[in-house]
């Protein structure tokens, strides 16, 4: 699917998120001059090809007392990555799970899944879950904790003039 001009203009009004209001569609809809209809079909058809993920809230994870987050990073059998890489992404306390290509020799790490927890020790369990998923195709792995957040945003389109 490639985004009309209509498509571009809904994806740049809904990329800051959509109005805390009771009837949020309907407000998008007046700005952009559309019946609603046609914006949440537009929707629905950009989501059913893949153009967007999904439309849904993105809590705060520091504000909700999750405050230990750790990248934990994976050398996994490369045979196995796919396979095992679902089922890291599928566990309900990995935010985000990326499959990334080694850097060798510093980096042999091809496997990256977020944790969040509320302590060092909480995601010290979860990434314990998670190696024992990995089983005997794990050969290595580390955890990076954040320290703070420089940024917080999801892909943004530059409007067009």
């Amino acid at each position: 699917m490639t985004l009309d001009t209509t498509d571009r203009k809904i994806v740049e009004a809904l990329q800051g998120g959509l109005p805390l209001i009771a009837a949020p569609y309907a407000k998008v809809a007046a700005d952009l001059a559309l019946p609603e209809r046609e914006l949440t079909s537009r929707l629905q058809a950009m989501k059913d090809s893949g153009v967007i993920r999904r439309i849904a809230a993105a809590p705060n994870h520091y504000k909700l007392g999750m405050t230990a987050n750790g990248m934990t990073v994976w050398d996994v059998d490369d045979a196995q990555l796919a396979a095992l890489g679902a089922r890291v992404g599928a566990l309900p306390f990995v935010t985000h799970c990326y499959e990334r290509p080694r850097a060798l020799p510093m980096w042999p790490y091809n496997l990256f899944a977020m944790v969040h927890g509320s302590s060092r020790e909480e995601v010290a369990e979860k990434r314990a879950v998670i190696t024992d998923i990995l089983g005997d195709a794990l050969n290595g792995c580390d955890i990076l904790y954040s320290t703070r957040i420089l940024k917080k945003t999801g892909l943004r389109l530059r409007k067009r003039g």
